[in-house]
């Protein structure tokens, strides 16, 4: 997520209780740990990972002071004001191919429990991963994942999430929002537990059917809450150009489908997309 200072008054999250939640065999994780303060839950996980931490473990930090999001962003939270977590998974039998769908998996997790909590916040995501919330749809949720080895061989991924539930406007960068400016009401705590059930469920059900996005409801349950799609988008892209279209779909691999007003239509697989108003059509 892109730079911003969190500060609040929540009450620190209870590790004993949130284990008792979310653990098999209520709730299927295998490992929660809660710190006090850290420089990046990812950075942390991925070192654990290599350590031998086991499939769907969980770290959350009350304190985030070198979180990175997508692009080499920063995500600082300060106690009480955000939700900051990584979980690693370990998903054998999914084809490296399909990895891909992790971190839009977890958007829409996420709009999901927000959507339990808090019916009334309106929850939309913009292609990949970037939860947008409220009529004018700040981004209040950013999403991270990276691959590590892990020990036997096969792939891991530790996926971090930046959540915003009670940061002050006057702490956050243009164009984020925070939860409670829309009048969320749910502690952190409840928060992370929702959350963490939507993320288990969602990514069971697609291990389970080996990373197939659409033989698990995915890609449909994306399509449906993906903002992005049927707008007007500017799609900067890694090499530093850009395209300017309409973004029609995403394909079963997650790549965003703009059709160029000056061309035929394109697969995105990575970069950056602005929703484009009448007004700012280049």
């Amino acid at each position: 997520m892109t730079t911003g200072t969190n500060h609040g008054d929540g009450t620190p999250l209870d590790p004993y209780a949130l284990r008792t939640a979310v653990l098999r065999p209520a709730g299927g994780w295998t490992a929660l740990d809660v710190v006090a303060s850290t420089g990046s839950t990812n950075a942390d996980l991925l070192a654990e990972a290599g350590r031998g931490a086991p499939d769907r473990s969980v770290l959350i930090a009350e304190d985030q002071q070198r979180g990175r999001g997508r692009l080499d962003r920063t995500w600082i939270s300060r106690p009480g004001a955000a939700l900051t977590m990584s979980v690693l998974w370990r998903p054998e039998g999914v084809p490296a191919d399909r990895l891909g769908w992790l971190p839009m998996l977890a958007g829409v997790a996420l709009a999901d429990a927000i959507t339990e909590l808090a019916p009334d916040v309106p929850v939309a995501l913009k292609w990949p991963n970037d939860l947008l919330v409220g009529p004018a749809r700040g981004k209040a949720a950013g999403i991270l994942a990276e691959m590590t080895a892990v020990s036997g061989g096969g792939p891991g991924i530790v996926l971090g999430i930046g959540l915003n539930i009670s940061t002050p406007a006057t702490d956050l960068p243009w164009g984020a929002t925070s939860l409670a400016a829309h009048g969320f009401t749910a502690t952190r705590a409840e928060t992370a537990t929702v959350l963490l059930g939507h993320l288990y469920r969602r990514e069971a059900q697609w291990r389970d059917a080996h990373g197939d996005a659409d033989a698990c409801g995915l890609r449909r349950d994306y399509r449906s809450a993906c903002a992005s799609l049927g707008s007007r988008v500017r799609v900067e892209r890694p090499a530093g150009d850009h395209l300017v279209g309409t973004a029609e779909d995403v394909d079963p691999q997650g790549r965003l489908l703009v059709h160029p007003d000056d061309g035929a239509r394109v697969a995105v697989a990575a970069g950056d997309i602005v929703h484009l108003r009448a007004a700012d059509q280049s």
